[in-house]
C-alpha cells in the first residue's frame, strides 16, 4: 500500500476506550461526530461483529464537489471489529460493485485512562477506475472528526 492511498491522524482523548468504542459502534454516533456534514442521519442498531451493517443517509451537497449526487443512502459494512481496539467499515452505495475504500478507528488505551484514537481512511483496495477520485475526505476532515469525537465523548455520549 502506498502512503498516497491512505490518510490517518490521531488524537489523545481523555476518555476510556470502551466509551469511545460504544460511540463508534452506534450508527447515530457516526452522525454525531461527522465533520464533513455529509452524514445526515442513520438507521440501524449498534454493531457488534464483522459483517454487521447500518444505513447512513448522506447529502453530498455538504462537500460541494458533486452537487448532482444530492441525497442518497449508503450501507456501512463492518470489516474489522475488535472491542475497545479497532472498528473499520466499507461502504456499499449506489455504485456497483462497491468502490472498495475503508474507514476505521484504532484505539490505544493509555495509562492515564485516556485513549489515543487513530482515524484512518484507506483506498488502496479501491477499484482502479476509482483511484483518481481519492481522497474524497481530507486529513483536515479526519482531524475535525476526532475533535468532535473528543467533545462528544466528554459530554457523556457512550456512557449508556
Amino acid at each position: 500500500m502506498s502512503e498516497s492511498q491512505r490518510l490517518q491522524t490521531d488524537r489523545v482523548v481523555a476518555a476510556p476506550a470502551p466509551e469511545i468504542f460504544a460511540l463508534l459502534c452506534d450508527p447515530q454516533g457516526h452522525v454525531a461526530i461527522d465533520s464533513s456534514g455529509m452524514l445526515q442521519d442513520a438507521t440501524g442498531a449498534p454493531v457488534a461483529a464483522v459483517g454487521d451493517t447500518f444505513v447512513v443517509h448522506m447529502d453530498r451537497e455538504s462537500l460541494g464537489d458533486v452537487p448532482e449526487m444530492g441525497k442518497y443512502d449508503v450501507t456501512v459494512v463492518i470489516e474489522a471489529f475488535e472491542p475497545d481496539r479497532e472498528i473499520a467499515w466499507s461502504i456499499v452505495g449506489t455504485i456497483k460493485p462497491p468502490i472498495g475504500h475503508v474507514y476505521g478507528y484504532r484505539l490505544e488505551p493509555l495509562e492515564d485512562g485516556g485513549t489515543r484514537v487513530t482515524s484512518y481512511y484507506d483506498w488502496s483496495a479501491a477499484r482502479p477506475e476509482w483511484q483518481a477520485v481519492f481522497p474524497v475526505i481530507s486529513e483536515h476532515a479526519l482531524r475535525g472528526t476526532l475533535g468532535i469525537l473528543d467533545r462528544t465523548v466528554r459530554r457523556g455520549y457512550g456512557r449508556g
